[in-house]
């Protein structure tokens, strides 16, 4: 079975991430995962096409020489924020009503909902994605998707949730893929493939919201009888938490941030004796110094992480599914590993709250750590997604390089300059002479003769023998 391979670009605020994988059947094995500063872009959309194309271009050359191969195309995410759903529909008439629906079917009807839907500015929106709600046939209401196909009916009606988007956002990312000279192989909305990466079945259709926190976004994806529900997502992260550390110590925003991947955390009264710690901050430049106590630092990021928590909460409370989650909240992206944060969540809210971590068992990896954690899940989900799309391959191998081989007992080539003899050094020197050894008039059958012959017959032996020919040459004189 003929490999393929998928290359994926997850562009947040902060980050760019580039991965490859190769596709062997159902197996996904990811071969490369690196991330690296983002330029360009901000709450997750780009507003620079130019430069955020810089750090692509370089992700991409670097992924190339790395692995050699040529990636011709790659897989991306559309912004997560600036999103509104509304609900759209769609009906047919079937003509042979004894006959059973099938997924083309579904897949036909799905089409109509979306081309029929009428945005209110088509030069500024487009739609992002679809998700699916219920379906109506003669005798039945709101089934599933899986539930009507197979289904006899003499019509079909389904009722679906649309995602809108801005179409600049989605115009500036291939203006940046062009500079940086990679096609576009397929744009994703990626909440449900977050959803994919992280998600069991029974989380699905139990209940759940997906919290993601990203450097400038944060989102929220409910999830309940195994549908896609509601998604909402508000300009505020981990940035929003690093600047004001960086203006209220008064910081560089890089100090700021490695200040809190370092030593912050949330709700300080329960930090025990970390409270008690005092971190001294020095500045190299001026020889200046600055106490820093890190309760004092956590009450700076438990604010801003309340003020974000709360505002998404009350994003649950109004998606009219907040007594539906049986399985609570799942806290995922860059800042989901912030000391006390799903703890703070928990407090606040009541649910229960687990880390959600890409699920190592849907796919290998090797030299690429990275890929498991929280901020890798848009990537894994994207390359599940991609590795069912049997036509997708987004990588050109460069043939080897063919190894030149010298024939044995292949005469030298006319021309090749000799080489120089090299003073002071007895090896090189003594090299340099069994080469090209001298003329000697001594008798025929002295010792110094047989020697000479005794090197000339070695130097011709010595690419077939592999022996340690200037060793023996030595053990040879010496014995004369």
């Amino acid at each position: 079975m003929e490999d393929r391979y998928i290359a994926t670009v997850d562009l947040g605020t902060s980050k760019l991430a580039l991965s490859v994988a190769r596709i062997t059947g159902e197996n996904a094995e990811i071969l490369y995962y690196r991330e690296r500063p983002a330029d360009g872009v901000r709450y997750g959309c780009i507003y620079n096409p130019t430069k955020a194309s810089i750090p692509l271009k370089e992700a991409i050359k670097e992924a190339e020489d790395e692995l050699s191969i040529k990636i011709t195309q790659v897989v991306i995410g559309v912004p997560r924020y600036g999103v509104k759903q509304e609900v759209a529909g769609a009906r047919i008439e079937r003509s042979d009503s004894e006959s059973c629906i099938s997924q083309e079917e579904i897949d036909a009807i799905k089409s109509m909902a979306l081309d029929s839907y009428p945005l209110d500015d088509a030069d500024k929106q487009e739609i992002y994605g679809a998700s699916a709600q219920s379906f109506s046939t003669d005798d039945s209401i709101n089934c599933t998707e899986s539930d009507v196909v197979g289904m006899p009916s003499s019509e079909l009606q389904g009722n679906f949730k649309v995602f809108i988007g801005v179409k600049k956002a989605s115009r500036n990312i291939d203006i940046m893929l062009n500079k940086a000279d990679v096609a576009l192989a397929r744009k994703y909305f990626l909440p449900p493939l977050t959803a994919e990466a992280i998600l069991n079945a029974e989380e699905k259709e139990n209940g759940v919201a997906i919290i993601e926190m990203g450097a400038g976004v944060t989102s929220v994806t409910i999830y309940q009888g195994g549908i896609l529900r509601y998604y909402y997502a508000i300009p505020f992260g981990g940035r929003s938490i690093t600047n004001d550390i960086k203006l209220e110590c008064g910081f560089t925003e890089k100090l700021a941030e490695n200040v809190k991947l370092g030593f912050g955390a949330c709700q300080p009264e329960k930090l025990l004796t970390m409270s008690d710690k005092i971190l001294q901050i020095i500045d190299e430049e001026n020889g200046s110094d600055q106490q820093l106590p890190v309760k004092y630092l956590s009450e700076i990021i438990t604010a801003r992480t309340r003020e974000i928590l709360d505002a998404i909460l009350f994003k649950i409370q109004e998606s009219g599914y907040a007594d539906r989650l049986r399985n609570g909240v799942v806290l995922t992206g860059g800042c989901a590993n912030l000391a006390g944060c799903a703890n703070l969540i928990k407090e606040m809210s009541g649910y229960t709250v687990r880390i959600g971590y890409p699920r190592a068992k849907k796919f290998s990896f090797s030299g690429c750590p990275g890929i498991i954690e929280t901020g890798a899940v848009s990537t894994v989900g994207m390359l599940l997604y991609a590795r069912e799309d049997r036509h997708l391959n987004c990588i050109e191998e460069l043939p080897a390089v063919p190894e030149t081989s010298v024939p044995e007992n292949a005469p030298e080539p006319a021309g090749t300059p000799e080489p120089e003899k090299v003073s002071g050094s007895v090896l090189d020197q003594t090299a340099w002479e069994v080469r090209k050894p001298e003329k000697t008039r001594a008798p025929k059958n002295s010792k110094e003769n047989m020697l000479f012959k005794w090197i000339k017959k070695q130097t011709q032996n010595v690419v077939k023998s592999g022996e340690d020919f200037v060793g023996g040459l030595y053990d040879k004189i010496e014995d004369n």
